[in-house]
């Protein structure tokens, strides 16, 4: 199956004028191509492609790391000219930097964290707990049997009635 698909695009490549023009190769072994636009046999003008070869062409799907950022930003269309070695090797140095600058901020930031909070934390204050929070008068005074008043509001008492048998007894 391998070798017949491998026959097609060959035929094919050849037929439709395709000419693959190889850019560069990553440090995995990858192998980038440029394909210039062409016209087709039927006239239709085909716009540019980017292709990468797999160095490990076995596996199906890419991980994350596979390909280097810059060839996957040339490749997706986000920067026109391919990277050079220098250039993926000198972010690889600055991308550990930044790496290792970001550890060492968080060891700090940790240390300096115990420390402050320990310093500004008050003391834990012992809460008492009245009530329910499904009750009418949570966070309110709890109703009086006796009714009270001030001069412009009047607050009734609370009422129970009485039980029916023991008034008639």
């Amino acid at each position: 199956m391998g070798w017949s698909q491998d026959l097609f695009r060959a035929l094919s490549r050849s037929l439709s004028r395709e000419v693959k023009e190889h850019v560069g190769t990553d440090q995995f072994g990858n192998k980038y191509y440029y394909i210039p636009p062409y016209k087709n046999w039927r006239g239709q003008t085909i716009r540019e492609k980017r292709i990468v070869e797999a160095a490990n062409k076995k596996e199906v799907d890419y991980e994350i790391g596979d390909i280097p950022t810059e060839w996957e930003a040339w490749i997706r269309r986000t920067r026109k000219t391919p990277p050079t070695m220098e250039e993926i090797v000198k972010n690889e140095k600055y991308r550990e930097e930044v790496k290792i600058k970001s550890q060492d901020f968080c060891e700090k930031e940790k240390l300096l964290s115990k420390e402050t909070n320990e310093e500004l934390l008050p003391p834990p204050v012992q809460t008492q707990i009245k009530g329910h929070a499904s009750a009418p008068y949570f966070g309110k005074e709890e109703p009086s049997v006796a009714p009270s008043s001030t001069g412009k509001t009047f607050q009734p008492g609370s009422w129970m009635p009485q039980d029916g048998k023991s008034h008639s007894q």
